[in-house]
């Protein structure tokens, strides 16, 4: 039988310090980044991203960064396209993908090679709910319509992830099943993979220090020009892009809508429940090595230490070979 290929995962909640560690992990073992996160991909978007500077690298390659403009579409199905195209590369030159991010839903589309059904090509049912959508309330009703037809689903989505909610109703329009069950099916596959799967976390409160601290320094370093810069190349808020967390709100301040005061509170609070949900995400999944940075009295080499152990452990144990 072929041995399975090895893969290392580095997830965790917003702002955990996953970046600055996959570097130092990568450096250990051999390997090769690819973000899993769905804001970095897009070029113009750097300080809303906390995308990783050129300069922070350290010279491991990073793969899924600034591979499209503002305009492109990007979805989970473009995402573990274009990661396991990565993957092949950083096979063929004998180095182990590490994948990074915290959006867990491209992460376990990799990990269990997630099978997303393709439409019939008639695309009419999406076209009227995203004309839903548009109307006032419309996000709010599409919500109301995914929880009478998908309780589960509707829990695992936020309300204001408007694409999502429109794709778990076009899936249940178009197979008469529920995307939540789908979805449990998908996870309970074995992965194709040998994989580790690190979660990188901390205390709540510490989370969400840092978190404010991240919006506060996104805001000195320039992040509502950013935002304003892509206004002006016509960047709005139909586009993907501009659904993202710091983009979205900012958008509205500088429209009108809302007091830059009020922006960064809405940035810092949909932060906070992002980590939130992020983590209610990464304890529904199998197999999780969970690091709590206070267990390790925050030092950082014993936690990269023990994580280059259980990759390397993996990599005999599988008799792994690249």
């Amino acid at each position: 039988m072929e041995s399975k290929k090895p893969l290392i995962i580095l997830s965790g909640p917003t702002a955990s310090g996953k970046t600055k560690l996959s570097i130092a992990l990568a450096k250990t073992i051999g390997g090769e980044i690819i973000s899993a996160d769905s804001m970095q991909v897009y070029r113009h978007m750097d300080i809303g991203s906390a995308k990783v500077r050129p300069e922070e690298t350290e010279g491991v390659p990073h793969h899924l960064i600034d591979i499209l403009e503002p305009e492109e579409e990007f979805n989970v199905v473009i995402f573990q396209k274009r990661c396991k195209e990565a993957m092949a590369g950083i096979y063929e030159r004998g180095h182990i993908p590490i994948l990074t991010g915290g959006t867990g839903f491209y992460i376990q589309a990799v990990l269990y090679d997630v099978d997303f059904t393709e439409n019939d090509g008639d695309d009419s049912y999406r076209k009227e709910l995203e004309a839903l959508a548009e109307r006032e309330n419309g996000g709010g009703r599409l919500y109301e319509m995914l929880r009478e037809a998908d309780e589960k689903a509707a829990q695992a989505i936020h309300p204001h992830n408007i694409k999502r909610v429109i794709r778990a109703l076009e899936f249940l329009h178009q197979t008469d099943s529920q995307i939540s069950a789908h979805n449990e099916e998908q996870r309970a596959k074995e992965s194709p993979y040998a994989y580790c799967y690190f979660v990188l976390t901390d205390s709540r409160e510490r989370l969400y220090a840092g978190i404010e601290k991240r919006v506060d320094e996104m805001m000195e370093n320039g992040l509502l020009e950013e935002v304003r810069a892509l206004r002006q190349r016509g960047c709005g808020r139909h586009m993907v892009s501009m659904q993202g967390l710091g983009y979205k709100e900012l958008l509205a301040c500088l429209e009108g809508e809302i007091s830059l005061e009020e922006a960064v509170y809405r940035i810092k609070r949909d932060t906070r429940h992002f980590a939130k949900r992020q983590l209610t995400w990464f304890k529904r999944e199998k197999d999780v090595v969970w690091y709590d940075k206070s267990a390790f009295s925050y030092d950082e080499k014993a936690i990269l230490d023990d994580m280059a152990r259980r990759a390397r452990m993996l990599l005999t144990e599988n008799e792994v070979r690249i």
